[in-house]
């Protein structure tokens, strides 16, 4: 067995394996950019070795650098995690060459599987289903329309060495396949190096689920079930699950033996994932395979009760696999939620910066009566205080739990979900809440098309109703009467003026444009029982309890009988008086007011934001590298001003009306910070 490995990452990922290694004995050598010179992954492993300034290309992308840490520091292997190097047979062939073991599938399995085209060909070879498409590279968009009209509309165009939804676009007409063409190319050979484009049908209501196998250099495959990916934005995976709610355990049979089929095919070792197109008739293709670790391995981790990372270390070490596929569980139900550094209610676009407060919810691991385990996990590569860059990908976390079946499952989730506090940056727990919670997913009914279908128009704080909205006015109506309690409480206050604590209060929710709504609220202590209170709103009834500590985010109670975590804050709003309440996703500004100060509140006039329509705002912080338009230029809404690059993708900007161009302040290849103007309008 191996005494170090280096792992050949960052994030989360670098802190998973490093976690294994620890657990294993094997001490650690992480590699780190300039912009991750305090990242957690750093921190955490036992060496660290500097290689190079913050874009990928000049860091983590660069195969030198890797082998000459590997040879300075004594690492005996390399991990490559999953994305950079992780699928280059040039690197995995480069480490066996100098002796170093890759800790992943040899180089002809990389080069076999890797690469889309030939894996579809070989796929063929080794009778599992595929898709229809054209398997060769295209020479450009005007070929690209041609094939996609002889396949039928709509097309799936997809760069050959694509991964995590980069280079990869859903043509329904010629003016898209021209285009996606040109922008997968684009990402393609900025991501990748490989700006190689091919195209397949693209199957409508499908679902996405994939298989994890996992061989050994004995010649020993096995599969270890399913893992549910349908629900996806723009082709990224947003939630995972395994089991998968729809198959049968006979396709999950036929597809796991069409898998494991696949593998032997190229000798494969190490783990990897075979991934399926599959139809409403649980008919199901070929779509491609990913020659290592996936980010969504810990749900098969969690209903298997195996670790990935560590018979992946095992198997590169020259280890049998430890079980066959008689020894395969299937034990309860497990969900990862990805938690993205993003702006839900601005279209998602990425988020950076500090992370003033990063407060994930607690993990908790135990036995059910079975014997499985059961709870929470976070796998993070960040810290409170620590620095979501710009460079790389947006996952902050992934959060995954493990119930007893699926219900519990969501329901564990949506606990942890309300408990995460993330502030400084945006974050896509409102949309993973309002996901949860919709029918459609609770029951299971939902293919690839689900968020477009559901969330088309952008996602909105009314897409999240709150099963009982006065919950949250009765919450913040009870903080108030704990923080007024404190106050009271407080000595050396001027006779005749003390803070009276007070029963009758109005809770002003403070909507948009002033729309305000006015709640009667009446409070009351149980006197026999400490941080109690009973509310009595809306004509409902509330017993809350809860022994928060006043002043932090995350509050634990129990309310009519039933838990609940929620989050309180502050001054956080446009109103520095104002309670924020989060819950299930829903978030509300409250004032709570005496009778009085509400009917006074009800006189202050409404100031009106000020008009900024004239402006091309910069929404995130990133690369501008591309200005569409020029001044004096007429254009319609939707035309396209502006492309910014930010978190590995390009961002288009569009006109939201029709007008005509001033003056443009920001020039092609400059770094702009959020809210930059871009272009003036006349």
């Amino acid at each position: 067995m191996f005494t170090k490995i280096l792992i050949a990452n960052r994030g989360e990922i670098a802190c998973r394996v490093i976690a294994t290694a620890r657990k294993m004995g094997i001490k650690t050598v992480a590699v780190y950019s300039d912009a991750d010179k305090e990242a957690r992954h750093v921190k955490l492993a036992d060496e660290a070795v500097h290689i190079g300034a913050a874009p990928s290309r000049e860091s983590y992308l660069l195969a030198d650098k890797i082998i000459a840490a590997c040879k300075q520091t004594g690492a005996q292997a390399v991990h490559p995690g999953y994305g950079f190097l992780s699928e280059n047979e040039a690197f995995a062939k480069r480490c066996e060459d100098e002796g170093i073991a890759f800790i992943g599938p040899k180089a002809h399995s990389i080069a076999a599987m890797g690469d889309k085209i030939a894996s579809k060909k070989l796929a063929n070879e080794a009778k599992v289903n595929t898709i229809p498409g054209y398997n060769d590279a295209i020479a450009g968009p005007e070929q690209a329309v041609e094939i996609a009209k002889g396949i039928g509309y709509p097309v799936m165009i997809k760069a050959s060495a694509g991964g995590g939804g980069k280079g990869l676009r859903v043509a329904f007409n010629d003016k898209e396949a021209f285009e996606g063409f040109a922008s997968c190319q684009n990402e393609a050979r900025n991501s990748f190096g490989d700006d190689r484009i091919f195209i397949e049908k693209f199957v409508q209501e499908p679902r996405h689920i994939e298989i994890q196998v996992l061989g050994d250099s004995h010649g020993n495959v096995i599969y270890l079930n399913e893992r549910e990916c349908s629900i996806q934005r723009r082709h990224q995976k947003v939630i995972e699950e395994a089991p998968s709610p729809f198959i049968s355990d006979a396709t999950r049979k036929a597809m796991g033996e069409q898998a494991v089929q696949l593998a032997k095919a190229v000798k494969y070792q190490s783990a990897g994932t075979v991934e399926f197109v599959v139809g409403k008739d649980q008919d199901f293709y070929f779509l491609e395979m990913n020659t290592r670790l996936q980010v969504e391995h810990p749900v098969t981790e969690c209903i298997t009760g195996l670790d990935l990372v560590e018979l992946m270390i095992r198997v590169a070490a020259g280890e049998k696999l430890p079980l066959t596929q008689a020894d395969v569980k299937r034990d309860g139900w497990a969900i990862e939620c990805r938690i993205n550094a993003e702006d839900p209610f601005r279209n998602f676009l990425p988020s950076t910066g500090r992370l003033v407060r990063f407060q994930p919810p607690e993990e908790s691991m135990f036995q059910s009566d079975t014997t499985k385990k059961l709870g929470v996990r976070v796998d993070t590569g960040v810290y409170e205080g620590g620095e979501i860059p710009m460079y790389y990908d947006s996952m902050i976390a992934k959060l995954i739990v493990h119930g007893t079946d699926r219900n519990d499952a969501i329901a564990k989730m949506r606990a942890a979900l309300n408990g995460f506090v993330i502030r400084g940056i945006s974050s896509n727990i409102p949309f993973q809440a309002a996901l949860l919670a919709h029918p459609k997913f609770v029951t299971g009914d939902f293919n690839t098309g689900f968020i477009a279908e559901n969330y088309g128009k952008g996602f909105h704080a009314e897409d999240v109703p709150h099963s009982d909205p006065l919950f949250l006015v009765a919450l913040a109506a009870f903080m108030n009467r704990r923080y007024r309690a404190r106050a009271s409480g407080i000595s050396g206050q001027l006779a005749g003026h003390e803070v009276k604590v007070g029963e009758q209060f109005v809770v002003v929710t403070l909507g948009a444009e002033g729309q305000n709504q006015h709640h009667e609220v009446t409070v009351s202590d149980f006197e026999d029982k400490s941080g109690s209170s009973a509310i009595s709103v809306g004509g409902n009834s509330y017993q809350i309890s809860s022994t928060a500590t006043l002043g932090q985010i995350r509050v634990q109670g129990a309310c009519n009988g039933q838990g609940f975590t929620a989050q309180v804050e502050r001054g956080v709003g446009k109103n520095p008086l104002a309670l924020r309440i989060a819950h299930n996703g829903t978030q509300i500004d409250a004032l709570v007011l005496s009778p009085l100060g509400a009917r006074l509140h009800q006189l202050m006039p409404f100031k009106a934001p000020p008009d900024l329509s004239k402006f091309l705002l910069s929404p995130m912080p990133g690369l501008l590298v591309d200005v569409a338009v020029q001044p004096g230029q007429k254009v319609q809404a939707g035309e396209k001003l502006a492309v910014i690059e930010a978190m590995k993708m390009e961002n288009i900007l569009f006109a939201a009306q029709d007008g005509v161009v001033g003056k443009i302040t920001a020039g092609k290849g400059e770094s702009l910070a959020v809210d930059q103007v871009i272009l003036e309008f006349q």
